[in-house]
């Protein structure tokens, strides 16, 4: 573990270095910009609750990617999974009967995302599994298949308001907001949290996390011991899906309470980056995610000083850093 963080600090200097001096080519001071960034967010209610609420679907989209990867798959269609998840959970929570005690409704809405992202997230892990197909393919393909079906399915239940949306789930099926200064960050991010543990606790201290592990680390010596590895690999794709789909708690059962077309776009490549810089742990994962949530929401404070673009370029610079420096950190670390 140490390693890996040796890694992610190395990374986050090298951005530094980067942002400085893009920082300087605009006139101004490294420190005032990275101090105002800090202040707005971090040392800020508002700026903290938006954080949070940015960090909360990163941490499920980050896990979702971080399991695929540990049983040796690339699941690329988190956004796509995200997106059917999150329909579901509206239209659950929007047509249980008022009066439904807020336990059920809750588990119910979020249950329904869970099943429609790891139902997607089956269909690649099946087809690898069964005829070879490479899951890359099957879940870029399925990106674009969910948001068509979303689109259609929207004929049916979207309204057009100010935007295109489902109706709003019911009272007992919302998330309660944090009260941080009127920010949108809810209790979904105690959530995530739960589901960060569940992942860690899954590969390290039950039997099947093993198994897939071993499926992971090498497919063949998982099959002489006896593993199923077509088994494996389809009901990994479906966790994976589910814990994407499982944002929903977060975007409509937390904050808009009610599905919107686009709602949460690009979450689910940020989870591949996230899972990237966290090193596919769960709790690097969630660090990782605070890291993105906190420059997201910290160009928005800087923008008077430097482009908002300039987080983005930070992000860049994060990733490729930890992509570049891991092999050589490690042989530092080793010796």
């Amino acid at each position: 573990m140490k390693r890996e963080a040796y890694i992610v600090v190395v990374a986050l200097l090298v951005a530094m270095a980067a942002g400085s001096v893009l920082i300087l080519a605009f006139g101004q001071s490294p420190a005032q910009v990275y101090g105002m960034l800090m202040a707005h967010t971090w040392g800020d209610s508002y700026g903290l609750g938006q954080v949070l609420f940015k960090a909360t679907p990163l941490v499920f989209t980050g896990l979702a990617v971080a399991l695929a990867f540990r049983v040796g798959l690339f699941n690329i269609g988190v956004e796509g999974q995200m997106m059917v998840g999150a329909f579901a959970t509206a239209l659950v929570g929007a047509s249980l009967p008022d009066g439904t005690p807020w336990v059920i409704a809750i588990v119910l809405a979020i249950g329904a995302g869970a099943v429609a992202g790891g139902a997607l997230g089956a269909i690649p892990g099946y087809l690898r599994a069964r005829f070879g197909a490479h899951e890359v393919i099957n879940t870029i393909m399925l990106n674009f298949i969910a948001g068509a079906l979303v689109l259609w399915a929207g004929r049916t239940w979207f309204f057009v308001e100010e935007s295109t949306h489902t109706q709003t789930v019911i009272e007992s099926a919302r998330i309660p907001s944090l009260g941080m200064s009127g920010s949108a960050a809810n209790l979904s991010c105690f959530l995530a949290l739960i589901a960060a543990a569940g992942v860690w606790y899954f590969f390290e201290r039950t039997r099947r996390g093993h198994e897939w592990r071993a499926v992971g680390e090498s497919p063949l010596a998982a099959e002489t011991a006896g593993i199923r590895i077509g088994r494996s690999i389809t009901w990994a794709m479906a966790a994976s899906g589910a814990l994407a789909g499982a944002v929903g708690a977060n975007f409509v059962l937390g904050y808009k309470h009610y599905f919107e077309e686009g709602i949460g776009r690009g979450m689910g490549f940020m989870g591949i980056a996230v899972a990237l810089v966290g090193r596919n742990h769960p709790v690097g994962i969630v660090g990782a995610a605070l890291l993105f949530g906190t420059l997201s929401q910290g160009g928005f404070a800087v923008n008077e000083l430097v482009p908002k673009e300039l987080v983005d370029v930070l992000q860049a610079v994060i990733i490729l850093a930890v992509a570049a420096t891991s092999a050589e950190v490690r042989r530092l670390a080793t010796r």
